[in-house]
C-alpha cells in the first residue's frame, strides 16, 4: 500500500494538451475512482501513473518516491485493463502466476501466491480450466488475481467492467469492494459510469477536459457539487439545471434541483404546473419528464406505482433547503445569497 500523488502534471500530445496541471493526493489505502466522459483525461491519468506514457512536466511519486522516469516494471504498480489480456492456451493457475514465473520466483512461492490469489477471488475450482471455459465475470477475476499475485504498492483499474452484463457489473462491483476491504490496498479506478463512481469510491476525483472539477467523498460531490459539470455528472438522472428568467430572478446564471427533490402536488397555488411528456417506470420509481411552463424539461421522481401519462398536466414543488445554485463562470453559488423563496 501507498500514497499517489500527482504534482503540476501535463500532458500534451504534440500541441494538443489532454491533461492540464493536475496536482491531486492518493492516500494511502484509499479506493479513488477517477470519473468523467469519454476522452476527458481519465485513463490518461492512469497510463501516466502506470508508465505507458511519459508525462510533458510535472511529478509523479509513489509512496514519498518520485517515479516520474522510472521503468513501468519497477513502480510497484499492477494495472488491470479493460479487455482481460489471457493467454488462451494457459490454465487460470498459469495466467495468475506468468508474471512470476518470469521473474524467476521459486515454484513454491509462485504456488502458494496463486493458490492465495485463487482462494480470495473464489476461483480454487477453476485453477485448471482455460480462459475459453471461463464466463467474462471469471475471466475478469483471473486478470485481478494476476494483479494480485505480484502484491503491488498501488492497483491501477482501467475501466475493468465495461464488458461485462448489466448483472454482472452489479456482482463484480460488490466483489471489488469486498476485495478493497480485504487488501487494504490503494486502489485508483478509472470509469465513465458515475453509478460505479459512487458505489465503490471513498474518493472520487471528477475529471473534465484533461482538468479536476472536484474531488471529494460521493455523498458530497452528490450533496455539494462545486460547478455545473458536477452537479450534471454525479448523480443518476442528472440533476436539472435550469438557465433563463427563472434563474435571473433568483440572482443566478443556474438554478438546480435533483429530481428526487421535488414533489408532485396538486395543480393549484404550485410553484410549477407543467405537461407530463414520458413516465420513465423502473419500478421501485418512477421518472416523470415534465414540460414545466415558463421553464422548459424538467425531471421529478415519484413513486414506482404513480399512475401518471403523457398529456397529463400537473403541479411541481422543489422542495427548499435542495436548490443548487450556479454564476456566469458554472460555479456554486453559497445558498445564503440565493433568492430561493
Amino acid at each position: 500500500m501507498a500514497t499517489l500523488e500527482f504534482t503540476s502534471v501535463r500532458k500534451a500530445f504534440g500541441t494538443t494538451e489532454v491533461i492540464s496541471d493536475v496536482s491531486l493526493q492518493i492516500p494511502h489505502g484509499s479506493f479513488t475512482v477517477f470519473v468523467g466522459p469519454s476522452g476527458c483525461g481519465k485513463s490518461t491519468l492512469l497510463r501516466l501513473v502506470a508508465g505507458l506514457e511519459e508525462i510533458t512536466s510535472g511529478r509523479i511519486s509513489i509512496d514519498g518516491k518520485d517515479v516520474t522516469f522510472t521503468r513501468s516494471s519497477e513502480r510497484g504498480i499492477a494495472m488491470v485493463f479493460q479487455s482481460y489480456a489471457l493467454y488462451p492456451h494457459m490454465t487460470v493457475a498459469q495466467n495468475i502466476g506468468f508474471a512470476l514465473k518470469m521473474a524467476g520466483k521459486p515454484r513454491d512461492e509462485i504456488t502458494r501466491r496463486v493458490n492465495e490469489a485463487a482462494a480470495v477471488l473464489q476461483l480454487q475450482t477453476l485453477l485448471n480450466r482455460r480462459p475459453g471455459e471461463l464466463s467474462g465475470g471469471q475471466r475478469q477475476r483471473v486478470a485481478i488475481g494476476r494483479a494480485i499475485v505480484r502484491e503491488p504498492k498501488v492497483f491501477l483499474f482501467d475501466e475493468p467492467l465495461s464488458n461485462l452484463d448489466a448483472a454482472l457489473r452489479t456482482q463484480m462491483r460488490v466483489e471489488l469492494a469486498q476485495l478493497h476491504k480485504r487488501l487494504g490496498a490503494t486502489m485508483v479506478y478509472v470509469t465513465h459510469d458515475q453509478v460505479e463512481a459512487m458505489t465503490l469510491a471513498d474518493q472520487i476525483v471528477v475529471v473534465n477536459k484533461g482538468q479536476i472539477e472536484q474531488v471529494g467523498g460521493p455523498l458530497e460531490l452528490y450533496a455539494r457539487p462545486k460547478t455545473v459539470f458536477v452537479a450534471g455528472f454525479i448523480g443518476s438522472p442528472k440533476m436539472n439545471l435550469i438557465e433563463g428568467d427563472y434563474a435571473a430572478a433568483r440572482g443566478l446564471h443556474t438554478f438546480g434541483i435533483r429530481p428526487e427533490h421535488i414533489d408532485v402536488v396538486a395543480t393549484d397555488g404550485a410553484p410549477w404546473t407543467g405537461v407530463v411528456q414520458f413516465s420513465e417506470r423502473l419500478g421501485s420509481d418512477t421518472f416523470l419528464h415534465v414540460d414545466v411552463d415558463g421553464i422548459g424539461r424538467v425531471v421529478a421522481r415519484s413513486t414506482g406505482d404513480t399512475n401518471l401519462t403523457g398529456g397529463e398536466r400537473i403541479g411541481l414543488s422543489p422542495k427548499q433547503g435542495h436548490e443548487h445554485g450556479f454564476d456566469s463562470e458554472n460555479r456554486a453559488i453559497d445558498r445564503s445569497r440565493m433568492n430561493v423563496v
